[in-house]
């Protein structure tokens, strides 16, 4: 708790207003329902988690931080019914906030679009990063085998590496007016680093979309009355 706290201390000092977290993995260990969960267990796992994170949360709004949970296979809080039972459980605390990683999305076969419709108020960091699903003859664990291995990987943000609609996404953060940074994170097992920062970079900048500060067709407004509304519309004015 404390190195959490002094994070959000030094980057005050940076002049940052977000800062990236994980929730921890107490519930984690009976994600899948068998053997059967002992009666009030997940209750119980969640109100832990708010008792623990609540002082956090308010030590970070004394120094005007966000705390954005990176939604995570592994971690507690890996999708948005799970963000919501943690909101829940700190009384919706204006800090507890949301990292946007449409890879772990499509892993768990989430629609990561949609995501941003509801989500995109508590929505405040986003990972640029690519994944793929493949179906595979026989079946395989998510995370157990190597990355190159598995039927489930990240991969490079880049025109056809993956399965996610990066166009789509940049659009959707755009309409909300999504002010963060978009951050390159690298997983690729198979991709030199170096060229996919480069690739990388150049592909974020490609989909940044600068927001217009009016309507296209502004120039063919103007003020009306409401005697002109009311003769546009065939009705005696008032």
């Amino acid at each position: 708790m404390e190195q959490v706290i002094l994070t959000a201390k030094a980057g005050r000092r940076l002049g940052l207003d977000a800062q990236a977290c994980f929730s921890g993995a107490l519930l984690w260990p009976f994600f899948y329902p068998w053997p059967q969960r002992t009666p009030g267990l997940v209750e119980e796992g969640f109100a832990e988690l708010g008792r623990r994170w609540r002082p956090i949360l308010d030590a970070c709004d004394e120094q005007g931080i966000d705390l954005c949970f990176e939604l995570h296979p592994g971690e507690d809080l890996h999708d948005g019914v799970t963000f919501e039972r943690f909101l829940d459980a700190v009384g919706g605390h204006p800090r507890a906030n949301i990292l946007y990683d449409p890879s772990h999305m499509v892993l768990q076969h989430l629609d990561y679009l949609a995501f941003i419709d509801h989500y995109h108020p508590r929505i405040r960091m986003f990972h640029v990063k690519d994944a793929e699903f493949r179906m595979k003859r026989e079946i395989r664990c998510l995370w157990r085998l190597s990355k190159l291995g598995r039927q489930a990987r990240p991969l490079p943000p880049r025109w056809g590496d993956g399965q996610i609609d990066f166009k789509a996404v940049f659009s959707k953060l755009a309409q909300y007016d999504f002010s963060g940074w978009a951050v390159l994170e690298w997983e690729c097992a198979l991709k030199d680093a170096q060229v996919g920062a480069a690739e990388g970079a150049r592909f974020i900048r490609d989909h940044i979309i600068p927001v217009t500060a009016h309507a296209f067709d502004d120039f063919a407004g103007g003020s009306a009355s409401m005697n002109d509304i009311r003769s546009d519309l065939g009705l005696a004015k008032t």
